[in-house]
């Protein structure tokens, strides 16, 4: 058996600074593993973050011999309480060496944390939210993963079971090809209902108020949905700051039906495709390559980040409609641009609904993230 196994809490900034560190020490020799933006992690878990005006955390690195080999967060949301009858805290941003003497102490740590601040179940891992990076990786290790979705070794699963935790919830990643064609069926359904949609791109000059709108119709379209958290204002005004450099107007489309803006889609390119080996920094000069890469090396994938058809739509062949007709939309501006493949990310398991939608659009389902739970009791 291991010894010499040290916890500490992360009070200061250099703790942050180590705590952000530890993936480098587990996964940095992983060919499948995108390193993060340092600079963007410590943004993510800063004050300034605006998930932190509803929630609290707290993170541990687990040290051996003066080396990290393992870190964990435990977070407790005021919006999901407000949302769920559970009395539910969160685990995330899990990082551990393949070793169960390390695995059992994390857990414990953020375990006791969630109780003392009565807690009666925990679930996870969130990264810090269900609206962030959100999931552990058990299908689909072939490929690294796609913008703002999570990545771990396998062995991850066993450890996280071992202590007493049960899958929650599925979450599935589709990868569509870009020139696979509609079926002769959703074109027909769609041509019939485009005489009473109108799909629209994102109106740049009126950002604000069109992110606002895209946060209305998210916050309606998802409500109905396991561990919903609504999206506060700051929250996407965040999201529309980040996103406004990074996205043509085309990328968004808006679909309006009956007098009232009824459905959307956002994607992103890949950058993750652009980030490979600057081994998360940006400075003193990596920034300038990936600027150049932004140039010249264009990524040939993309993901969709928002999707959402308003919720009385939903069940009725009109939202259907919407939903092929916000995808087709993409279609021209996403070739345009060399994107060759999109991923819909992510899509819950039991949402047959809108996985019979992608996949009749010749999606396949190549990645599956799990959420577990745990009684505290």
């Amino acid at each position: 058996m291991h010894t010499n196994l040290k916890l500490t809490p992360v009070q200061t900034p250099r703790d942050l600074a180590d705590f952000i560190h530890v993936p480098w020490s587990i996964q940095g020799d992983d060919p499948n593993w995108i390193p993060p933006l340092r600079l963007e992690r410590k943004l993510h878990l800063s004050s300034a973050n605006p998930y932190f005006e509803h929630a609290k955390w707290q993170g541990w690195i687990a040290w051996r011999n003066g080396r990290p080999v393992g870190r964990i967060s435990a977070q407790i949301d005021e919006l999901y309480r407000q949302q769920h009858s559970d009395n539910a805290g969160f685990f995330g941003l899990l990082e551990a060496v393949d070793d169960e003497e390390v695995f059992a102490a994390l857990f414990e740590q953020a375990e006791s944390w969630l109780r003392r601040e009565g807690m009666e179940t925990v679930k996870g891992p969130f990264n810090l939210s269900i609206n962030q990076e959100c999931g552990l990786l058990v299908a689909g290790y072939d490929l690294p993963p796609a913008v703002m979705m999570p990545y771990n070794p396998p062995y991850y699963v066993a450890h996280i079971e071992k202590r007493g935790y049960s899958p929650a919830k599925d979450l599935l990643a589709y990868l569509l090809d870009t020139e696979t064609e509609l079926p002769r069926p959703v074109r027909n359904l769609a041509a019939k209902a485009a005489r009473e949609v109108h799909v629209r791109p994102l109106e740049r000059k009126n950002l604000l108020r069109e992110f606002e709108l895209l946060r209305q119709i998210f916050n309606d379209a998802w409500s109905g949905n396991w561990g919903f958290v609504p999206f506060t204002e700051k929250e996407f005004s965040e999201i529309a700051r980040t996103l406004s450099h990074i996205i043509r107007d085309d990328f968004v489309q808006i679909a309006e039906f009956d007098g009232e803006a009824a459905g959307m889609i956002v994607v992103i390119p890949d950058l993750n495709q652009l980030l490979g080996n600057l081994d998360g920094r940006l400075l003193p000069f990596n920034w300038v390559k990936l600027l150049w890469r932004w140039k010249t090396r264009y990524p040939d994938s993309g993901r969709v980040i928002l999707m959402g058809v308003r919720r009385r739509h939903q069940n009725s062949l009109v939202g259907a409609a919407i939903a092929y007709l916000l995808i087709e939309a993409l279609r021209q501006p996403i070739r345009e641009r060399g994107l060759r493949r999109l991923e819909l990310s992510w899509i819950l398991e039991d949402n047959l609904r809108m996985r019979n939608i992608i996949e009749n659009l010749g999606a396949r389902c190549y990645k599956r993230y799990r959420i577990y739970q745990k009684s505290l009791s």
